[in-house]
């Protein structure tokens, strides 16, 4: 890894954790985009995003989220038990798909969230 290489990643993950604890966004809509512009295929930019989330690397903003009473444990816990069963299932059909594929999945599912977001009430 080249000094350039290991600090554009530096910023990825600084940009994508402020992008986490400030609106709750930051793997699929930070990291993989910015992943993809370094020259990472989809595969690749998914799988880095996947492993980076796969530690508790925002446990502390939730806590802070917590402390102030916006976090209820229950809902987290039953959304993150079935959030790795999804993953597992998500990513043996994500493996099977050719890049173009789901690089267009990818944008089009971008594209719905972003005008949902943009438009709606």
């Amino acid at each position: 890894m080249t000094l350039t290489t290991f600090l554009l990643l530096l910023c990825i993950g600084l940009f994508a954790g402020l992008m986490s604890g400030m609106i709750g966004i930051g793997g699929g809509i930070v990291m993989v985009p910015l992943l993809i512009l370094l020259g990472m295929s989809q595969h690749q930019s998914q799988g880095i995003s996947l492993a980076v989330l796969a530690v508790p690397v925002t446990a502390l903003a939730a806590f802070n989220y917590y402390k102030e009473g916006y976090v209820d444990v229950k809902y987290a816990a039953v959304i993150a038990v079935f959030f790795v069963i999804g993953g597992f299932i998500g990513s043996k059909f994500a493996l099977q798909i050719d890049e173009k594929t789901l690089k267009k999945v990818f944008g089009f599912i971008l594209l719905i969230v972003a005008g949902k977001m943009i438009l709606g009430k």
